[in-house]
């Protein structure tokens, strides 16, 4: 697979940008696994995630991760019409 899974998302504002990382948190803890989050341009996020027990590699646990975010990216993006899919 490789050492990681990221994706960028873009939000319209910081405050957008900044909801979605502490959903994301939310996410992590429920699943007990902990992405990397980088909030760059005041309304980007991107998202890595590895496995660093695993010796810094992608698992199931990553892709089960990068899935719920994605689910949630999702639906947002139904909610508000200000997320903007990444490049």
């Amino acid at each position: 697979m490789g050492d990681k899974l990221e994706k960028k998302f873009i939000f319209s504002d910081f405050r957008e940008a900044l909801s979605f990382v502490n959903k994301v948190g939310e996410l992590a803890e429920e699943l007990d696994h902990h992405p990397d989050i980088l909030i760059t341009n005041y309304k980007e996020v991107v998202i890595s995630t590895t496995t660093h027990s695993e010796g810094h590699k992608v698992t199931e646990k990553d892709t089960e991760l990068s899935k719920a975010i994605d689910k949630l990216a999702t639906w947002l993006r139904g909610q508000d019409s200000n997320l903007q899919p990444s490049p």
